[in-house]
């Protein structure tokens, strides 16, 4: 099926899909009997919950009668059925507020997509050759449970492991719970442009392990270093809908924003004022600002409390960090420093935000650090048009080592600490660098199961793939970090019927539970997740919650603006960064794609397709470079160039941006998979393989723009930067 064909089998144009017989029995498509009452032409509007990111958006799906291929008995044909058209915000949840990104709207392609896992899959060949042999729900469940009891009965339950991504969901709560009675220890979790950093530093500045909640609306001034809050960090599409009243919702006032990072994001490119900053030091810019701010007593010094008291030197007035001073670590001139100080301590209420590349580095804690501080001085921490933390509300789930530790145990000895490992949702043999060593680490396990509902980098390796519902088949929850101001729970039912012989992941775990030889205790009292979750809610929020797609949830912990952090020290660090400047010249930022975020969403067309709101670029990867640094390199638009690191290269088509630093080169996260369905793979290549394995060392969390690279020209532009309004033929003939 080729991507034109695939578009109109989502069935979002209103259009049918044409079944055309090819004159051969054997690859005729048979017409299943549909098992559900339809009505022709009626369309019906249910909720649902968005899967693209962690921000627990709510969606409206309008379901209608329609035609769709699916696989019934191990036998592919076609059914009329209630089908999935369209997604949309639900407009009365408080964190999207009725809007969703193109993102979220691509979400529906995962339910049609051509190359979705129709039933489990064993492995047949070698891990990592895409051998596999359709095997039965029966069959496939008794070889999992089989593993486990073999654990049990040499009582090795800690060797059984569990990766999975972060975030919190009754999911989550299941998995957690599941592992713990069994005996294993918690999930590893990861994710490639982890907020960990964040979440520690607001920990030790405010006592809440969480990312804050921002009232734009209501603020004067905005200074952001790094955060692309307005397209791929954190809660883009509550910030989006605050943002716009900040600057329009108010007459006579409209809130001012800077943005400060080496690489110009699409927020950045919304700022009344750009500041390139070279990377590691927006710290040291943000503590500038206070410097001046307490100079000349512009807000009391003492303000800031425990947030300053974490910062070195903070007591003596931030002697170190003169707007001269600044000037010399950051590049940004001394008299604008003084200025925005003194725009950010008049224009309140004022906030700061920091997120992005600032936090991965070698210093991300401090450079967090920093920010709170600041915050705290401008008395921005729980009041209008600063930031607040989302009330919390439900089971807490335990947390295991890092990804990086875990690997690296796996590898340590003969015998492997893990013998069974569960892996959900995440792809750590894409998204984490080449020292970490987890593709040698996964395939040293004796057993691994997936859960995924495609085959990609990781789940190809796999023993066992128990492919899980599409969203829209099944019950789901979020339970947002961020974005609101009460404590809530994102829950819906099922849009549509499964297309294909997959079953729900938790339901997966609660049958696994309790068809174990030795059953774990206490025993998990529910059979179904549905049933789990309205328990966990309550009988009457549920009712709620499954009439308008969400809910409050009552008890929630409180917002709390002052607390202590686990440890009582001050923090200056300097940035270090993996490779030599001598022989890598440039600093390496990786970014989160507009399209694809950490590369999970490239095997969506529609995403693919979507040009970059920067580049304009689709179908492809590129490479930022400074105009001033092409020309002295000798560099063209489109020339294709070669990044190098001490840890490995990558090539492709260079883009000469004006929006980077001249000493720093960038490129989107996304492409450059091995295996992630036919609009993925080998298409482009994977800046997270250039990386070093470089840590933030309090968390363990990537620091993923620590890294120094060189550049090479390699050859002229050979059409492999596609931008918008090239014709679709001639994109498809340069990319398949």
């Amino acid at each position: 099926m080729d991507r034109r064909n695939f578009i109109k089998l989502t069935a979002v144009t209103g259009g049918a899909v044409t079944l055309a017989g090819c004159g051969n029995p054997e690859h005729e498509l048979i017409r299943f009997v549909p098992d559900e009452d339809l009505t022709p032409g009626l369309a019906e509007i249910k909720n649902g919950v968005c899967p693209q990111c962690s921000a627990g958006c709510g969606t409206t799906v309008r379901v209608m009668q329609g035609d769709v291929d699916t696989v019934r008995g191990g036998q592919a044909g076609v059914v009329t059925m209630s089908l999935a058209k369209k997604l949309e915000g639900n407009p009365t949840h408080p964190v999207n507020q009725g809007t969703l990104c193109p993102r979220g709207q691509a979400a529906i392609q995962i339910a049609y997509h051509p190359d979705r896992i129709t039933q489990p899959l064993k492995r047949r060949g070698a891990r990592g050759t895409n051998d596999f042999q359709p095997i039965t729900w029966d069959a496939a469940i008794a070889e999992l449970v089989g593993q486990l009891d073999m654990l049990a009965s040499s009582k090795a339950q800690p060797a059984l492991a569990c990766w999975t991504r972060p975030g919190s969901s009754a999911r989550r709560d299941l998995t957690a719970l599941f592992l713990a009675r069994f005996g294993a220890p918690p999930p590893t979790t990861f994710e490639l442009f982890s907020d960990d950093v964040l979440r520690r530093a607001n920990e030790m500045s405010f006592g809440r392990a969480q990312l804050p909640t921002f009232d734009l609306a209501a603020s004067r001034y905005v200074i952001s270093f790094g955060a692309d809050f307005l397209g791929t960090w954190n809660s883009p599409v509550a910030h989006t809908a605050a943002y716009g009243r900040m600057r329009q919702g108010r007459p006579g006032i409209r809130g001012a924003f800077v943005q400060a990072e080496p690489r110009m994001s699409l927020t950045g490119a919304s700022a009344d004022e750009w500041v390139a900053v070279r990377p590691g030091t927006e710290g040291v810019l943000a503590l500038g600002l206070a410097h001046v701010i307490m100079r000349e007593k512009l807000r009391p010094a003492d303000a800031a409390g425990r947030a300053g008291a974490l910062v070195d030197g903070w007591a003596r007035g931030l002697a170190d960090y003169t707007p001269q001073a600044v000037e010399q670590k950051t590049s940004v001139k001394a008299a604008r420093v003084e200025r925005l100080a003194r725009e950010l301590a008049d224009q309140r209420p004022s906030v700061a935000i920091i997120g992005g590349a600032a936090l991965a580095q070698a210093n991300g804690l401090f450079q967090a650090l920093a920010v709170n501080a600041l915050n705290a001085l401008l008395g921005s921490v729980g009041t209008p048009g600063g930031l607040s933390f989302t009330p919390q509300a439900g089971a807490a789930s335990g947390t295991g080592k890092t990804l990086r530790a875990a690997a690296a145990d796996i590898l340590a000895g003969d015998k492997p600490p893990v013998q069974v490992l569960l892996v959900d949702r995440v792809n750590p043999v894409y998204a984490t660098p080449p020292g970490w060593r987890v593709k040698e680490a996964l395939l040293k396990v004796p057993f691994v199961v997936s859960f995924a509902s495609f085959v990609d980098d990781t789940s190809v390796l796999a023993d066992l793939i128990l492919p899980d519902h599409a969203f829209l088949e099944s019950w789901t929850d979020a339970r947002p970090e961020s974005g609101a101001t009460m404590a809530l729970a994102t829950v819906a039912g099922p849009a549509m019927k499964p297309l294909y012989q997959t079953r729900a992941t938790p339901d997966v775990l609660l049958d696994v539970a309790k068809k174990l030889a030795a059953p774990i205790k206490p025993e998990l009292p529910w059979t179904s997740f549905d049933q789990m979750l309205q328990a966990t809610i309550g009988e009457e929020a549920w009712a709620v919650a499954t009439k308008q797609g969400w809910v409050e949830l009552k008890g929630a912990q409180g917002q709390r603006a002052e607390g202590k952090g686990q440890r009582e020290r001050e923090i200056a660090r300097e940035p270090v960064f993996d490779g030599d400047a001598a022989a890598y010249p440039f600093h390496f930022l990786p970014y989160a794609s507009q399209a694809f975020l950490d590369g999970s969403l490239a095997h969506l067309p529609w995403l693919q397709e979507m040009p970059d709101p920067i580049s304009t670029a689709m179908w492809s990867v590129w490479v930022e470079i400074n105009p001033q640094t092409a020309g002295r390199l000798g560099i063209g638009d489109g020339d294709v160039v070669e990044i190098a690191s001490a840890h490995g290269s990558v090539r492709a088509p260079a883009l000469v941006s004006p929006g980077i630093a001249p000493d720093v080169l960038a490129m989107p996260a996304g492409q450059g998979h091995e295996t992630f369905t036919r609009y993925a793979s080998g298409r482009g290549s994977n800046p997270v393989k250039v990386l070093g394995p470089s840590v933030e060392q309090e968390t363990g969390a990537l620091a993923w723009a620590a890294t120094r690279v060189k550049i090479t020209r390699i050859g002229e532009a050979d059409g492999g930067l596609i931008r918008f309004g090239a014709s679709l033929t001639e994109a498809e003939h340069t990319h398949r």
